[in-house]
Order: structure tokens, then C-alpha cells, then sequence
């Protein structure tokens, strides 16, 4: 049912307890994980022409360090992996990454218990909306039960 799980990562550590509902779920089965890292642009709207250049190569570092750390989990594990960066609004790209990579399941972390909080700027919250394929979310937020 599932050969393509899409796993978002924003590089924090929180990933991974959805990388263990990740793993879960493709043990068994002829998967691909696919693990995408978004720079959120949106950052760069208040910043200085001249700082752009630098703060996205940061960014994209951070990026590349992030999805190689993912990737490796899942490779340990035994899953097949492919990496992905990408550059502007993190919900939308993942969207559009699901649609164009034929991707089958999201796994993504959110922090449900500020539900109220990120109701409107909640990237998972649009994700779930939006996507055409399930989505898993994992209470990543640190005690999982505020």
C-alpha cells in the first residue's frame, strides 16, 4: 500500500520520533523514503538584500545536514532513501513534492499540544489540509500530552 513515504524534516532532533512510526511502518515492505528539507524564504522577505546570499547558503548546509542525518537513520534500518532540498514555503513544497514524486504517505512531526497555537501557521496543519495522500502526524512537541 505504501512503496513512497515522504519525510519532512526541519532539522530537529524531533524527528526522530516520527522517523520510529517511519520505520514501523516500512518495515516489511519495498519502500522509499524520501526526505525533504525546505528553506523558508519567507525569512528573506525582512532582510537585507546583501545578507541573502550568505544566510541561504547557511540555510542550505543546515538543509543538506539534515536530510544526511535522516537519511542514514533510514538507511540503517534498511530502507531505501532519496534526499531532497528545496527553497520557499515549506507546506506548499511538500505538497507539490507528494504530487510530483508520486509520493503514498506523509510522516511528519507537529506539536499538537500548542494545537491552538498553530492552528493558523501550523506547516503540518496545511500539509494535512492540502495533500492528496494520508498524513501521519507525530506529537512531537516534548511532553506529548500538554
Amino acid at each position: 500500500m505504501y512503496s513512497d513515504i515522504l519525510v519532512p524534516t526541519d532539522g530537529s532532533e524531533s524527528v526522530n520520533q516520527v522517523l520510529e512510526h517511519t520505520t514501523d511502518i516500512a518495515e516489511g515492505r519495498d519502500v522509499t523514503a524520501h526526505v525533504l528539507y525546505v528553506v523558508d524564504d519567507r525569512a528573506f522577505l525582512a532582510m537585507d538584500d546583501e545578507m541573502h546570499d550568505e544566510v541561504l547558503e547557511n540555510l542550505r548546509a543546515e538543509g543538506q545536514a539534515a536530510v544526511s542525518t535522516v537519511a542514514e537513520a533510514l538507511e540503517a534500518d534498511g530502507i531505501e532513501v532519496t534526499t531532497a532540498i528545496s527553497r520557499g514555503n515549506p507546506a506548499d513544497l511538500i505538497v507539490s513534492y507528494v504530487e510530483e514524486a508520486g509520493i503514498d504517505l506523509v510522516t511528519m512531526g507537529t506539536h499538537a499540544g500548542e494545537y491552538e497555537k498553530n492552528m493558523l501557521g501550523s506547516t503540518s496543519q496545511k500539509v494535512v489540509t492540502k495533500s492528496p495522500v494520508p498524513v501521519l502526524t507525530v506529537d512531537v512537541s516534548e511532553s506529548g500530552d500538554e
